[in-house]
């Protein structure tokens, strides 16, 4: 039987984590029939040459402790997860609501799937979002209202951000607040890597009877620079992944309804 090199694993580590963002040490683990202990002295071996974080359980991408990279960079990473993500998420909209969209790729996705909604008021700090729901309105694919937040302007991320777009925010009262975030954890709960974006994420949600949060798998596990909220706040997080092993029984996660995209 051919067995793996020390480093065909772990350059199949930086492939996987260049796809994902994130590695877990019992999935390469049983990927290559070793031990979790092998996986977790190749981790220590590419965080000291300065590939790779590592966090509990694994390891994400350098780059991400630096803070995201721009707008279009992320727009094909995970983007499978994330159309799922949006299509789930989408469900969730009913007829008459009023609805805050946050920024990012995965909400990108997300203005996308809407569709055969009536009635229903979107806010959004989202360029990209906007433009998406503008021509989703001229084709009727649904009918209502969409308002874009006004405030600076942040061409790398494409969103509007500061502290007029939270002083706007403060003036409404919307059903639900769909959520991006850059990490997802126990402890840390929900954060994010941009220290404006994530100010308005918390307008948002102070706004919003309703917290929906969407993070992809990679996201799981990671704390970002930023803290947004406690997990405590969140109403359902809708993920491509079922929930953590490990997660099931915390008292933090049990007034969330994890939606599983499929």
């Amino acid at each position: 039987m051919y067995t793996i090199l020390p480093e065909e694993r772990k350059n199949a580590i930086i492939q996987e984590l260049e796809r994902t963002g994130k590695v877990k040490v019992v999935d390469f683990a049983e990927k290559f029939q070793v031990s979790p202990e092998t996986i977790r002295r190749d981790l220590v071996i590419l965080e000291e040459k300065g590939l790779l974080k590592r966090v509990y359980g694994g390891a994400v991408k350098k780059s991400y402790q630096a803070g995201e990279p721009p707008f279009l960079h992320r727009t094909t990473v995970n983007q499978e997860a994330k159309i799922k993500i949006g299509k789930a998420a989408a469900n969730l909209i009913e007829d008459g609501d009023t609805v805050i969209i946050d920024v990012g790729t995965t909400m990108l996705e997300f203005a996308k799937a809407i569709e055969n909604k009536e009635g229903i008021t979107i806010m959004t700090n989202s360029l990209p979002v906007c433009s998406v729901l503008t021509k989703a309105l001229n084709v009727k694919k649904f009918s209502g209202n969409v308002l874009l937040l006004g405030g600076q302007l942040n061409p790398k991320q494409q969103s509007v951000g500061g502290r007029l777009t939270e002083k706007m925010l403060e003036e409404f009262h919307v059903d639900k607040a769909f959520i991006s975030a850059g990490g997802v954890s126990i402890d840390g709960g929900v954060s994010d890597y941009d220290l404006t974006e994530s100010a308005v994420s918390q307008a948002m949600i102070q706004a919003s009877k309703e917290v929906i949060l969407l993070a992809d798998y990679s996201k799981i596990g990671v704390d970002a620079f930023c803290k947004i909220c406690p997990l405590e706040k969140v109403d359902v997080l809708v993920c491509d992944q079922p929930l953590p092993k490990g997660w099931e029984n915390n008292k933090k996660i049990n007034g969330i309804n994890w939606v599983t995209a499929k």
